[in-house]
């Protein structure tokens, strides 16, 4: 159920709504607007008509229920679009496109320096890389782990740019939250619901991307499990889904940008190299994310790809990366977006 307040309601009033939200056993979530707030009343579906006894308390303007599956992801709780914020200076949701460019894997300190400098002077604003790497093979290079950390932030302190970074089991979440600016998931975990409990327990901004196999709804619901325990700053990622088609690495769901921003006030970025899986094609996807409408996009950049570590193949070369940026800031300006 969502409990619409009143324009000009007290924070008391508030407050006694939460509060006997509580006592009916449900868990409330306060969603700030523009003119109201509204609290989302998070339980047990099978109660939730004793909800409606709310729409007597003061302050309250009406109750509705929440029609879809996933409450606090849908545009029924937050009609307009959250804006999550990345640092005091950097927030993706907004009227700016957000850049995310590194390596798949960190491998040595001169690789990710030389790639940091690389990314931020074509206009990239997150470094990312990989530490802690699930890999199909157990006997593919699985990251640096820890080491792999240590020189992210190492790179951030040459350079500015947070970093993000994959955790794949739950046991890591503190470590890498030590040194990460924003927590990946990826494909392969977006259904490890005890890794999303974990991470929706943090303050950090959480980019949750879809899996091979996964449904909208399952994505979203998926979200949900990290918004519910308290998280806000989640970004949703389309980086392809698995079909019949053989020639390129994933199938990207570019359809999928236009039905999440209808679905959902989550920002949305596009992830091209893994949906592609070749380094030729994914200056295009790029130019189709943000003409479909992205807040964002997350490229792979290498500064030697054919000795990359992995996923050499989908990785652009710094001075390509800087051309295709040049070329993407011309569609976002036509989408009504900042680079």
């Amino acid at each position: 159920m969502i409990i619409v307040m009143k324009q000009g309601a007290s924070k008391e009033e508030l407050g006694e709504v939460k509060k006997r939200i509580r006592e009916l056993g449900y868990k409330p979530h306060v969603i700030h607007g523009e003119t109201r707030d509204v609290v989302g009343a998070v339980g047990d579906e099978r109660g939730k008509t004793v909800l409606h006894s709310l729409e007597s308390m003061p302050g309250v303007e009406n109750v509705v229920p929440i029609l879809k599956p996933y409450k606090l992801a849908s545009r029924e709780v937050k009609p307009e679009p959250s804006v999550v914020e990345i640092t005091s200076e950097i927030a993706i949701g907004g009227g700016e496109l957000l850049v995310m460019a590194g390596p798949c894997s960190v491998e040595s300190e001169e690789q990710i320096i030389e790639t940091a400098r690389a990314v931020k002077a074509a206009g990239a604003r997150i470094l990312r890389g990989g530490a802690f790497k699930p890999r199909t093979s157990p006997y593919s290079f699985q990251g640096m782990e820890e080491e792999g950390l240590k020189l992210l932030a190492l790179a951030r302190q040459e350079t500015g740019l947070p970093i993000i970074t994959e955790v794949v089991n739950p046991r890591d979440v503190e470590l890498v939250a030590r040194y990460a600016d924003i927590m990946q998931v990826g494909a392969r975990n977006v259904q490890n619901f005890a890794l999303l409990k974990m991470l929706g327990q943090l303050e950090k901004p959480v980019l949750l991307k879809r899996g091979m196999a996964t449904t909208i709804q399952e994505f979203l619901m998926s979200a949900e499990y990290i918004l519910s325990e308290g998280n806000r700053r989640v970004i949703l990622c389309e980086r392809g889904i698995r079909t019949f088609e053989t020639a390129t690495r994933n199938t990207l769901d570019i359809s999928a940008v236009p039905v999440l921003k209808e679905q959902t006030h989550l920002p949305v970025v596009i992830d091209p190299s893994h949906a592609t899986g070749h380094a030729s094609l994914v200056p295009s996807m790029c130019y189709a994310a943000v003409a479909a409408g992205a807040d964002g996009l997350i490229v792979e950049v290498h500064p030697c790809p054919e000795k990359a570590s992995s996923d050499g193949p989908q990785s652009l070369r710094p001075a390509d990366f800087a051309a295709v940026m040049q070329k993407v800031r011309l569609f976002a300006e036509v989408a009504g977006k900042r680079l």
